[in-house]
């Protein structure tokens, strides 16, 4: 199936989202209703090699299918990408034949992947026992676990940090169910505590490289690929906002009474407010666009991936990162200024694409990207690998 066809599919999920975006929004529930929609698009195994029994499809296209979930529902935007991710993460290590596994377990079932990794929260501890490990601890974030099927995770063992997989109900698993922020409030972020949970030896990927290994480019870019990520959701974030800004306006909105206009379409402001945020949003588009292809090209070499190569491609990310969060708080915000008073009323939930974007942006701040890239004008000097950047 062409790039085309996977987008029209996409619009089609979408459309079922955005009908009863606000309602779902509102009752806060687990996407266990949202997950099932992708999987029955058949989107899931969207990566996945057709030798394996997928798709097939680039990263490209992944994107392009990302950016139309993200617009209708950012929650299920955010959890498609981040799967997305974590099934392109096992391709990272020296096990090809568990890769490979994954792969069709990932197209015949129509596994659902979450992540269990967060960087700044390093509090899983496997300890040996025969046959594999045991995992202790706790993660307070855990973006789609709760949801997931099966789960990529990553604890410190005696040998340096483990990346291993799971089936998402083994025992021992306990999910919190502690996610109740500002935005965001589908994407089942809540922590995951770990007792006892046994790991076969043949579910680990591999230890994370050490500076110098052949695999350690390669395995850096999984960082930059969730920024990827984030940056596509913010700015899809934008065009649901301004999409749903621009039916209200069109549809409910009235003139101001000194406009001198009747309807508020004729209003001179409004049309230069919303043209001006359009060209902003489509250039910001067409920035995370050239992230993506970047992205793409440096995954394809393989070991060969160079520490320069790694670098431009993470400067790249940065940028749009940086254009992406500023902008889709700005469009969230000012859509109001266009809408008027009536369209902050609870039942147009027009609220919620600033929560959304406000919490996005809060993964990890923008500005310490922006130094990233100021830094490398300067001084031409590369973001050290970490698991932001």
């Amino acid at each position: 199936m062409d790039r085309q066809r996977w987008v029209a599919l996409a619009r089609e999920v979408s459309a079922g989202l955005a009908g009863d975006a606000v309602e779902r929004e509102r009752k806060n529930a687990e996407p266990v209703v949202e997950v099932a929609a992708l999987k029955d698009a058949g989107l899931l195994p969207l990566l996945v090699p057709v030798e394996h029994g997928g798709h097939g499809a680039d990263w490209a296209t992944a994107h392009a299918v990302l950016a139309e979930i993200a617009a209708a529902d950012a929650s299920v935007g955010h959890l498609l990408g981040y799967h997305y991710l974590h099934v392109w993460r096992t391709t990272l290590f020296d096990r090809p034949d568990l890769t490979e596994a994954l792969n069709r377990g990932t197209a015949e079932h129509r596994w659902f992947w979450g992540g269990v990794a967060n960087p700044r929260d390093d509090a899983l501890v496997l300890s040996d026992v025969d046959g594999g490990y045991l995992v202790n601890g706790r993660k307070f974030f855990a973006t789609g676990a709760s949801v997931a099927d099966r789960l990529v995770v990553s604890g410190a063992a005696s040998t340096g940090k483990l990346t291993f997989v799971l089936d998402a109900a083994a025992p021992g698993i306990r999910y919190l169910g502690d996610w109740d922020n500002l935005g965001q409030r589908l994407s089942a972020s809540g922590g995951v505590e770990f007792t006892d949970v046994f790991v076969a030896e043949s579910d680990v990927l591999g230890n994370q490289p050490q500076p110098g290994d052949r695999r350690a480019q390669r395995d850096s870019l999984a960082a930059i690929g969730f920024q990827l990520v984030l940056s596509r959701v913010l700015a899809a974030v934008g065009r649901g906002a301004l999409d749903a800004a621009t039916l209200y306006t069109r549809e409910t909105a009235r003139a101001w009474p000194t406009s001198g206009v009747e309807r508020a379409t004729d209003d001179p402001h409004v049309l230069a407010g919303y043209g001006t945020l359009l060209a902003r949003l489509e250039a910001a588009d067409l920035l995370v666009d050239a992230a993506a292809d970047a992205f793409t090209e440096a995954a394809t070499r393989g070991d060969d991936l160079t520490a320069e190569q790694r670098g431009r491609t993470s400067i790249r990310i940065s940028q749009a990162k940086v254009v992406t969060s500023e902008l889709a708080v700005e469009i969230t915000n000012r859509l109001f200024e266009f809408t008027g008073a009536r369209a902050t009323g609870a039942g147009h939930g027009m609220d919620r694409f600033w929560r959304n974007a406000r919490t996005l942006t809060l993964h990890d701040p923008a500005v310490y990207k922006a130094a990233e890239v100021g830094r490398h004008l300067l001084t031409g000097e590369f973001p050290a690998p970490s698991g932001y950047s």
